[in-house]
């Protein structure tokens, strides 16, 4: 089962928890026990697994990453979002979460975060189940 949905960012780097819809895309199918993709078709925007009990993991996360990685550092690609692309690339495009009655096998704080590094923009998110 492959299904997708869209995800609306509002600033240049940011994390959006999307655990509910990938949650929502999995109650679609009749899978019981397997595995979830999460996967993301964009060169600047991440999937990642993190805490998402408390909002200030995320703003650190990112205040730190701006510092690692800085939107200008006298990058040679042309369009201006290097820095987006090495994020993505620090981050990968999927993650893979087990599936055990119909339900995605997160820890207790864990949620699932497309993170943005090029925003704002609207993004899509494929989720694929395979499994019985």
């Amino acid at each position: 089962m492959s299904s997708h949905f869209s995800v609306s960012t509002h600033s240049s780097t940011e994390m959006v928890n999307i655990t509910s819809q990938v949650q929502n895309e999995l109650k679609h199918t009749e899978i019981k026990s397997g595995v979830c993709t999460v996967y993301v078709p964009h060169t600047t925007a991440g999937i990642t697994i993190n805490e998402g009990a408390d909002p200030a993991v995320v703003r650190d996360m990112v205040m730190e990453l701006n510092k690692i990685v800085p939107l200008q550092d006298g990058y040679d690609h042309a369009e201006g979002n290097s820095a987006a692309h090495i994020k993505t690339s620090l981050f990968g495009s999927s993650v893979q979460i087990p599936v055990e009655d119909s339900r995605l096998t997160l820890g207790t704080w864990q949620s699932v975060f497309l993170c943005e590094f090029d925003g704002p923009r609207n993004r899509r998110v494929i989720v694929q189940v395979i499994g019985k």
